[in-house]
């Protein structure tokens, strides 16, 4: 079973990480309010960085790697996934 980090970018403009074996449902729970408390009441959100992982976890210690980070880290993460 895989599993991946991903980097939510919330309608106000804040950044959401999180761990799940299905990135692209587990935003779409987020957008019907049914995701963290966190993101219910910053709606829409939109996916913006997949981290694949080997296992469940290393993929919850890089969820707290990535949480930890500053926000410009965050932002170059999602830059250079987008351009590469």
């Amino acid at each position: 079973m895989p599993f991946f980090c991903y980097i939510l970018e919330c309608a106000d403009g804040t950044f959401y990480t999180g761990w799940t074996t299905d990135p692209v449902r587990r935003a779409h729970q987020h957008n019907l309010g049914r995701g963290a408390r966190y993101t219910a009441t910053r709606r829409p959100v939109r996916l913006v960085y997949i981290e694949p992982q080997v296992d469940r976890a290393a993929a919850m210690r890089r969820e707290r790697a990535i949480k930890s980070l500053p926000r410009v880290k965050k932002k170059g993460l999602i830059k250079k996934a987008e351009e590469g």
